[in-house]
């Protein structure tokens, strides 16, 4: 007989594309797992989304949410609806309900990402990311890892040796299509233990777990002086960060590297461009999409 799973608590907060990521690390820190968020092209609006299946005070985690939302507002951020919603949903809806959202992704001719559930084919030699929504990680749909995955590929030299480092790798996407574009060695870190227990999981899921290393680490207490260096280095973090780390960031890059970097508001952009060219770096290729932009870097 078929055991029936117990139901899972949906925590929802609509947003504005521009809170996104600081609604998705509230989530994250109060229910100790990273949260999802899905931004609707049409409307607008980001719903950002954690899923448990242990009980909770109802009305202390309500309290608890609308108290993290009022912070994110002091600090300037518009955080739109702000609504939460706190609900029961069978594991099998939950399932069903990622697949309206999110569909292959093709980066160019070399790269497909797609959910396990899409019957898409590869074209020929390109490279395949499987990679599936999940109770605490989403699937990199957001527009900055999309500019992160172009750059992938862009800066790819066919047969060459070439290196690649992750910093805040999430879901492991980045790490994970690095190794499979035949980037190595490939190294990644996160600061959320959570973080790199789902991205070692994908790596497994992808067969790459032993071609790539994933870590935990803290941007702010690596050596300001590494022992390594890499040909691309990708740095998807909110803009005070890039800014505050700056040296140790680009100190990780090679003379003839590149630097993306990616997480940035476009009104944030300027400034994050500025401080990084008073290191002698200079703006290669940029993007914008919705709120955010994104721009890699290379040595002057």
């Amino acid at each position: 007989m078929k055991k029936k799973l117990k139901p899972l608590w949906r925590i929802s907060v609509t947003t504005s594309l521009e809170a996104e990521d600081a609604v998705t690390e509230l989530l994250g820190r109060l229910f100790g797992a990273a949260a999802a968020a899905y931004f609707n092209l049409e409307t607008g609006v980001s719903i950002v989304s954690v899923f448990r299946d242990q009980k909770f005070d109802l009305p202390k985690v309500h309290v608890e949410v609308a108290a993290g939302l009022k912070r994110i507002e002091e600090c300037g951020l518009k955080i739109g609806a702000g609504q939460i919603e706190i609900t029961k949903v069978k594991r099998e809806d939950w399932a069903e309900s990622w697949k309206r959202h999110f569909h292959p992704m093709e980066i160019g001719k070399a790269l497909l990402v797609k959910p396990s559930w899409s019957k898409k084919h590869p074209r020929k030699n390109q490279a395949v990311v499987i990679l599936d929504p999940g109770l605490s990680f989403g699937t990199g749909q957001h527009p900055t890892t999309s500019f992160c995955l172009n750059e992938l590929v862009r800066c790819r030299k066919t047969g060459a040796k070439q290196t690649f480092l992750d910093i805040g790798t999430g879901s492991g996407i980045l790490a994970i299509a690095a190794t499979k574009l035949g980037y190595q060695p490939v190294h990644a870190f996160d600061f959320d233990p959570e973080a790199v227990r789902v991205a070692r999981e994908n790596a497994r899921k992808n067969r790459v777990d032993t071609r790539l290393k994933l870590t935990r680490g803290d941007i702010t207490k690596l050596p300001l002086k590494p022992a390594k260096q890499y040909d691309l280095v990708c740095a998807n973090l909110i803009s005070n960060l890039l800014m505050a780390e700056k040296r140790r960031i680009v100190n990780r890059v090679k003379p003839d590297g590149t630097l993306v970097l990616a997480g940035i508001l476009a009104k944030e952009f300027p400034e994050v461009e500025r401080i990084f060219t008073g290191l002698k770096m200079k703006l290669v290729a940029s993007r914008v999409e919705n709120e955010w932009c994104s721009g890699s870097f290379c040595w002057v």
